[in-house]
C-alpha cells in the first residue's frame, strides 16, 4: 500500500528542544563543506606523517595475519568494542608521555581518558558539571567550539580582556567580584588554551598560567586547560602546562588531541580531577559507548615510537607557513594581527568597520575561505570591562581567523594577496553605497 505524504510537511507537530533555536550552526562546520583553492578556514592539518602511518598499519596487519594463521582469537581485538575510557595500551603510552614530556605528576594510565576528539571531552565535562545559569570565565575572543557547548547547556559566559599574550589574568579577581555583585554567584569554570590559542594564536606566560592556578584555589573554580596546540610550538622551550601544578589532581581538567600532532583520527585524551573521572566516562558511554580500537592501536604505536622524530619536520613546515601568513597579512591587509609562536592561526582585525560574516560569502565565490570573527564571541554572554563593569557581550565583526595550516607558503602568499585586494574593493564599494552615491553592486 502506497503511503501518501501529508499535504503540508511544514505543519507536522515536530517539537525541537529549546537549545536548537538559540544555537547557530558552527561556522567552521559550515565552511568545511567548501574546498576553495585558498583555504584559510578550519584548522585542517596540512603536514601529516602519512608514510609513518602506512608503516604502522602494515606492521599491525602483518601481526594480525600471523594471529589468524595461528588461529588466535586476538585477531578480532582491533575490530571490536573496547573500554569506554579507552584502550589500556594507548592510555599507558600517553600517561608516560604526559609525565616525561608535559611534566604531569602523580598520574597513571587509569587517570587518562580517551574521547572522540577533545571536543567530546569539552562537551562531556560541560554536560557533567553545568546547570543553567552557572558562570564560566574565558578569554575574549574564545574558541567557538567551547562557547557553543556552554551556550547549549545554558551556562552564562563572562569573557575577560586579552592582549598579545592572551588572557589578562590580573582582571580575574575583580571579574569574580563583579560576577558576585551582578549575578550573586561565583564562576564555576575558567577555560583557557595556554599555547597558541584558538582563535588568536597567543601563548600565556608562565606567570599568567601560575596566576590562573593560584586563583583557582583562592576563588574555588575549576580550570579547563585545552592543550590542543602544545606540540605545534616553534621554539624548543619545554612545555609547562597549568596541570603541572595540580599535584593533588583536583583543580585542572587537562585536555589534548591527536589531531594536530598526528592526524585527524578523532582521538582526544584527558586527565581530569579524580572526582570527575567516573562521571565523565559515564557521559562518554552515553554518547558513543567507546572509541575505535583500530585507531587507538595505530596511535599507540605512533606515540610510543614515532612522534618525537615526526614532529621535527612537521613543526619546521608549520613555522614556514606561519611566517608566510604573517608577512603576507602585514603587506596586504590593513589592520592589526597576531604573531603566533605556534599553532595554526593568525587573528586579524581590520582598521575599517565591516561585517566579515557577510564578506566571507563573497570570498568563497572568489575561491577563498576564512572564519569570520563573530562566532568567537558569546552570542548572549557578558564581557568584563577594564573599568570593572560587566556588560552584555559585543562581538567584533571586523575580524577574521586565518588558518595557515593547510596550504604551502607560496599558496598562502597568493591567497592572502587576493584576499587583501578583494577586501579593499569590498570596503571601497561599501563606503560608496553608504554615502548614498549608489555605486555598482559588488561584483565577483
Amino acid at each position: 500500500m502506497e503511503t501518501k505524504n501529508p499535504k503540508s510537511a511544514d505543519k507536522l507537530p515536530f517539537q525541537f528542544s529549546d537549545w536548537v533555536g538559540r544555537t547557530e550552526e558552527n561556522e567552521i562546520r559550515r565552511l568545511l563543506r567548501y574546498s576553495p583553492k585558498y583555504y584559510f578556514a578550519g584548522g585542517k592539518p596540512g603536514v601529516i606523517p602519512v608514510k609513518i602511518f602506512h608503516e604502522i598499519i602494515r606492521n599491525l596487519m602483518d601481526e594480525e595475519t600471523q594471529l589468524i594463521t595461528n588461529q588466535n582469537p586476538a585477531h578480532l581485538n582491533n575490530y571490536n568494542y573496547g573500554p569506554t575510557e579507552g584502550s589500556n595500551e594507548l592510555r599507558s603510552v600517553l600517561s608516560k608521555r604526559l609525565i616525561t614530556r608535559d611534566g604531569l605528576q602523580n598520574i597513571t594510565k587509569s587517570d587518562v581518558i580517551i574521547t572522540n576528539g577533545s571536543q567530546q571531552a569539552l562537551y562531556s565535562l560541560c554536560d557533567t558539571l553545568l546547570t543553567p545559569g552557572d558562570i564560566i570565565l574565558t578569554t575574549r575572543p574564545s574558541y567557538l567550539g567551547f562557547l557553543q557547548c556552554v551556550e547549549k547547556l545554558g551556562g552564562k559566559i563572562v569573557t575577560l580582556p586579552s592582549d598579545k599574550h592572551g588572557m589578562i589574568t590580573d582582571f580575574i579577581p575583580d571579574a569574580i567580584s563583579a560576577c558576585i555583585k551582578r549575578f550573586r554567584q561565583k564562576p564555576k569554570i575558567l577555560y583557557t588554551i595556554p599555547y597558541s590559542d584558538n582563535p588568536q594564536g597567543t601563548t600565556l606566560s608562565d606567570s599568567r598560567k601560575k596566576a590562573i592556578f593560584d586563583y583557582a584555589y583562592e576563588f574555588d573554580y575549576l580550570i579547563f586547560e585545552d592543550m590542543a596546540y602544545k606540540e605545534i610550538q616553534f621554539s624548543n622551550k619545554k612545555i609547562s602546562p597549568i596541570k603541572k601544578n595540580d599535584l593533588y589532581n583536583e583543580k585542572v581538567a587537562y585536555l589534548s588531541t591527536s589531531t594536530k600532532e598526528a592526524a585527524s583520527f578523532r582521538i582526544g585524551y584527558s586527565v581530569v580531577p579524580t572526582k570527575l573521572r567516573n562521571e565523565m566516562i559515564k557521559a562518554k558511554g552515553i554518547y558513543d559507548l567507546c572509541s575505535s580500537e583500530w585507531v587507538q592501536a595505530i596511535l599507540t604505536r605512533y606515540y610510543d615510537k614515532y612522534i618525537d622524530d615526526a614532529l621535527i619536520p612537521i613543526k619546521r613546515e608549520y613555522k614556514q607557513r606561519c611566517n608566510a601568513m604573517v608577512k603576507s597579512v602585514k603587506e596586504n591587509l590593513q589592520g592589526t594581527y597576531s604573531k603566533p609562536t605556534g599553532g595554526f592561526f593568525v587573528w586579524f582585525k581590520s582598521n575599517d568597520t565591516f561585517d566579515s560574516t557577510e564578506f566571507v560569502d563573497i570570498a568563497l565565490k572568489n575561491n577563498i575561505s576564512f572564519v569570520p570573527g563573530k562566532p568567537f564571541f558569546p552570542s548572549a554572554g557578558y564581557d568584563y570591562q577594564e573599568d570593572g563593569r560587566i556588560k552584555s557581550s559585543k562581538s567584533e565583526n571586523n575580524t577574521m581567523r586565518l588558518s595557515y595550516s593547510l596550504l604551502k607558503p607560496k599558496d598562502i602568499w597568493v591567497g592572502i594577496e587576493k584576499l587583501g585586494h578583494l577586501l579593499s574593493t569590498y570596503l571601497q564599494e561599501s563606503k560608496i553605497i553608504r554615502r548614498g552615491y549608489g555605486g555598482i553592486p559588488f561584483s565577483v
